[in-house]
């Protein structure tokens, strides 16, 4: 079977490797679509970091691993003891892989197990393939009027969810979000199904402030023209927002992250930093304010966004920008992105 596999730095390979066998507790699924994620491209760029060089303590596996860990599909074969997923039905993947021993697994927080890893990134196959087989729980049936190319959107929405559970959100909640692509996107459409006040976004591409207003934003703010925490207070009645999303990762955004928010407001971390940067406390400690940190998703998310685009609450059809087939995956999909990011939001490959 066809499967595209990461070697290192600039290197992945679409190559014929041998189709996985399915075995007691497993699953086999077909993907049908796989979105290309901001870690495939760091991988690709300056990697390897989360693909394993060593073999990984819960699948086994290292380099080379195929990738793609947003994938939706179909199921084609079950292992003899599977009662939980049938034969065809389609399905969006939960790549989390956990080893369901350690202290934080007994305390169901499979995200951050201490072994952890993702399908797709540590082993155990990916989307980026013809044939996946995972632990059957690892799958969620999609009701049949979610198609599968929106389908393969519920693992970047369920980051976006995932958030905003973390944060002390009511009603009448004024947000922030420092970062308005693809994640920044999908903690838009968590708010906005779940419901809250004002969303602002600071965000610096042009091609981006509009998708942020197409999904929801209120106001969208270019942070190399506006004084972001000024225009913050001034749009919350001069005290600022209840919360602050930072899906930027940026030195000057952690520092206005904290700085914009009220008395006693929070600062939600979603992104992924590169770097140790330098971080002044004080301006946390004046307003007693807190800062939360959130990592992936557990399986509540998804099933909360599943039923949320079922609901119709959700509708992120339009954060498709590109559909490329899997032998282009890295000059169509990889490079594109990365000579183009800013008028792309999510990348999906065709299997």
């Amino acid at each position: 079977m066809r499967a595209a596999r990461y070697y290192g730095t600039e290197d992945i390979r679409v190559e014929e490797i041998e189709e996985p066998k399915c075995g007691k507790g497993q699953i086999k699924v077909k993907p049908a679509f796989v979105g290309i994620c901001g870690t495939d491209l760091h991988e690709f760029l300056g990697g390897p970091a989360f693909v394993p060089q060593t073999p990984h303590p819960v699948t086994q596996e290292k380099i080379p691993i195929t990738l793609g860990h947003e994938f939706s599909g179909t199921v084609t074969e079950i292992g003899p003891d599977v009662t939980s997923i049938k034969i065809g039905q389609c399905v969006a993947v939960q790549p989390t892989i956990f080893d369901g021993t350690c202290g934080a697994c007994k305390r169901g927080l499979q995200n951050v197990c201490y072994n952890g890893g993702f399908v797709g990134l540590s082993g155990w196959g990916g989307g980026l393939s013809d044939a996946c087989v995972i632990p059957a729980d690892y799958a969620l049936p999609i009701p049949d009027n979610i198609p599968l190319d929106v389908a393969a959107l519920v693992e970047p929405l369920s980051v976006g969810w995932h958030a905003v559970s973390q944060s002390p959100l009511k009603a009448d909640s004024d947000i922030l979000i420092l970062g308005g692509g693809p994640i920044g996107i999908a903690v838009i459409l968590a708010l906005r199904a779940r419901g809250c006040g004002t969303i602002i976004v600071s965000e610096p591409s042009a091609q981006r402030q509009k998708f942020d207003k197409h999904f929801g934003a209120d106001v969208v703010l270019d942070p190399r023209e506006d004084d972001v925490v000024k225009r913050a207070r001034e749009l919350t009645g001069g005290e600022g927002v209840d919360i602050v999303f930072d899906c930027a990762g940026v030195a000057v955004g952690l520092a206005a992250a904290c700085q914009a928010i009220k008395v006693k407001g929070t600062v939600v971390n979603v992104a992924i930093w590169e770097k140790a940067v330098p971080f002044q406390p004080n301006d946390l400690v004046r307003r007693e304010g807190s800062y939360v940190a959130c990592l992936g998703y557990l399986k509540q998310d998804f099933k909360d966004v599943i039923k949320a685009l079922a609901d119709g609450h959700i509708k992120p059809a339009d954060m498709i920008t590109s559909k490329v087939p899997l032998e282009r995956v890295v000059e169509d999909g990889i490079r594109e992105l990365i000579k183009n990011k800013e008028k792309h939001v999510k990348v999906l490959v065709e299997i």
